[in-house]
């Protein structure tokens, strides 16, 4: 594999690796599929927000022994979730999980049009604002896109192409594997604003749009839906 824009970011975190060679099997039932993504995307997620947020200095509080201290909270103050249907939604609980306090989760509905593999949207709970100046945006500073796979990366780029014309700052997409050539795709929408986080690259497509070894179609193995 040649080397990936300055952007994309694949972990070498041992554990992660092992967890990512057992969700490739095809013996994986679902709710083992469902436990190996979380686990990776809470991995995930702590390796890419550890580069994308800053601690900083919050109010003050009192220990349960009486002792003054001033809390630590993070920056920017407003992040969200975009999880890509379906498979996405896999991965929201991990990403709340490391983020030290709830926020909004907004979801994106696309598809791959079958002949084509164009992103199709069908579904979109953005808040449906446009900013006319940075004063009245009410689009996060980080918009942290959460999809198992990036195929052809036609999905992931029109989802960040819909985030950055919403008003996000800043995109950082987690996905657990992506084929070489869509992540360059995703890569090169919006490079000076966004960050790509994966735990592993594979290097080709199948003519159906598959990733080889890849991981099946999540979606499906998730939600038990094999064989529609």
């Amino acid at each position: 594999m040649s080397s990936l824009p300055s952007n994309v970011h694949v972990s070498k975190h041992p554990a992660l690796r092992s967890k990512l060679s057992q969700l490739r099997s095809k013996s994986a039932g679902s709710r083992e599929v469902k436990s190996l993504i979380h686990d990776i995307a809470l991995i995930l997620s702590c390796e890419a927000l550890a580069t994308s947020i800053d601690a900083v200095d919050g109010p003050k509080d009192v220990s349960p022994i009486g002792f003054d201290y001033t809390t630590t909270t993070i920056s920017p103050s407003t992040i969200s979730i975009v999880p890509i249907l379906r498979s996405g939604l896999g991965m929201v609980d991990a990403v709340q999980t490391i983020l030290p306090d709830p926020v909004p989760v907004h979801h994106l509905g696309m598809y791959r049009e079958p002949t084509t593999l164009d992103p199709v949207e069908y579904y979109n709970n953005l808040p449906h604002h446009i900013p006319s100046s940075d004063s009245d945006s009410s689009a996060s500073s980080l918009a942290i896109v959460v999809d198992p796979v990036i195929a052809t990366g036609g999905t992931c780029a029109a989802a960040i192409s819909t985030l950055r014309e919403w008003g996000a700052k800043h995109v950082l997409v987690i996905a657990v594997v992506g084929a070489e050539e869509g992540v360059r795709t995703v890569a090169r929408e919006w490079p000076e604003a966004t960050e790509i986080w994966l735990a592993g690259v594979d290097p080709e497509l199948t003519k159906e749009g598959m990733l080889k070894p890849g991981l099946g179609d999540v979606g499906d193995r998730l939600f038990l839906t094999i064989g529609k």
